[in-house]
């Protein structure tokens, strides 16, 4: 089953797909963070309004700035873990 997670700004990903989702101030205060992301920008690998952002979700191969927080994003990949686990449960 293929589960999508929408993280806000228009953008849908698989939920299996995301690596990590970081808290925004810890962009502005981590050196190593701020500059990985600084290099993926110079390849066009980040995505979203960072004025708005609240939260950074991370993939393999892509960064997107969230305008949700940390823990509404843990709860729609929550909730989206229940669903797709009642599948387990679903006879025909």
């Amino acid at each position: 089953m293929i589960v999508f997670i929408h993280i806000g700004n228009d953008n849908v990903i698989r939920s299996r797909e995301i690596v990590a989702i970081i808290d925004y101030d810890l962009y502005t205060n981590a050196s190593g963070i701020y500059q990985m992301i600084q290099e993926w920008k110079q390849q066009n690998k980040v995505s979203g309004p960072e004025k708005k952002a609240k939260s950074i979700v991370v993939t393999a191969d892509h960064i997107f700035f969230s305008s949700l927080s940390v823990t509404t994003l843990r709860k729609r990949s929550g909730i989206l873990t229940t669903i797709s686990n009642l599948d387990d449960y679903y006879e025909e």
